[in-house]
């Protein structure tokens, strides 16, 4: 059985010291057996683990979700349904996001093509961001 060091872990998923720190404090990662000089020693499941938050992480997942993908994984027969559904939840939410910058870049392009960037004098750009001159219907103040 192979025995990794907060390092070694660190180097095999790309996953920062504090970060790690940070997964064990929020009960994500099982608290590693320690050394007679108090250094962390992770097994295989603390690789494994470490590695199934990153890939999550790295897919937008929320910890809350992470969390619930955690808690089913440690089931002996995970009820696949569940485990969809985290996963569904999220597609929507990142399809959402999608939506919203696609509005975004549509405005930006609005917003650009008021301006050729040549010569001096009022900019169309800066009025249209002051309120003076319309850029579209999707960007909204947020007070």
């Amino acid at each position: 059985m192979s025995v990794y060091s907060i390092g070694d872990l660190s180097r095999r998923t790309g996953v920062k010291v504090p970060t790690i720190r940070f997964y064990e404090g929020r009960g994500l990662l099982s608290a590693p057996a320690r050394t007679t000089g108090n250094q962390r020693r992770y097994d295989e499941d603390g690789l494994r683990r470490l590695s199934f938050i990153a890939r999550a992480r790295a897919l937008g997942f929320a910890m809350e979700a992470i969390e619930q993908l955690l808690a089913l994984d440690k089931t002996p027969d995970p009820p696949r349904a569940e485990v969809r559904s985290v996963a569904v939840e999220h597609l929507e939410e990142v399809r959402t996001r999608i939506g919203q910058l696609k509005n975004l870049e549509r405005e930006l392009v609005h917003l650009t093509d008021l301006c050729d960037g040549r010569g001096v004098g009022p900019c169309r750009i800066l009025n249209a961001l002051s309120g003076d001159e319309s850029i579209g219907r999707g960007i909204q103040h947020e007070g």
